[in-house]
């Protein structure tokens, strides 16, 4: 999964960024509004493969290929892959501290690596600091956080790929 579009609570065309995506790309669908997290889950469900964040109800539900949690929730990843042992389990980390917990997740989105629109007070790690943190994770690390297709040149081979909102919009 070298791609992954991550939704958030904008109004966008998320179907449509969501067909537009390579084979063997993945959709986290985010929301903080469960009905709407709902909603749009049910809307791209069957044009890629979902990870549902922070819902694991909604994801079993839906039949979603898996769950992402926030980085607050890490712990959680043991929990559901024994519940859930097909899933895709992810989560979000900002730190070293925070990667270094993430040994029962199939990958973690690192972030913010750029400057982003999305967490305007977010301190991005720089391509160098997110890089080093990346090297050392044990499972596939992705950067996320202010990814366009200029600066994705700048991410070292430490990344297993990248995930981004805007610039796949």
């Amino acid at each position: 999964m070298p791609l992954v579009l991550m939704t958030d609570d904008r109004k966008a065309d998320w179907v449509a960024a969501a067909a537009r995506l390579p084979r063997g790309a993945l959709v986290v669908v985010r929301s903080r509004d469960a009905r709407t997290r709902a909603a749009l889950a049910y809307s791209l469900h069957g044009i890629a493969p979902l990870l549902i964040a922070g819902d694991p109800e909604l994801a079993a539900d839906i039949g979603a290929a898996g769950l992402h949690l926030p980085e607050l929730r890490i712990r959680e990843a043991m929990h559901w892959r024994a519940r859930h042992p097909d899933w895709i389990i992810t989560a979000s980390a900002h730190s070293l501290r925070s990667l270094m917990q993430a040994r029962e997740l199939d990958a973690v989105f690192l972030s913010p690596v750029f400057a982003t629109t999305s967490h305007r007070r977010a301190r991005a790690l720089t391509p160098v600091r997110a890089a080093f943190i990346a090297q050392h994770g044990m499972v596939p690390v992705y950067a996320l956080g202010g990814v366009t297709g200029r600066n994705a040149a700048l991410l070292a081979p430490a990344f297993s790929g990248i995930a981004a909102i805007s610039s796949l919009l």
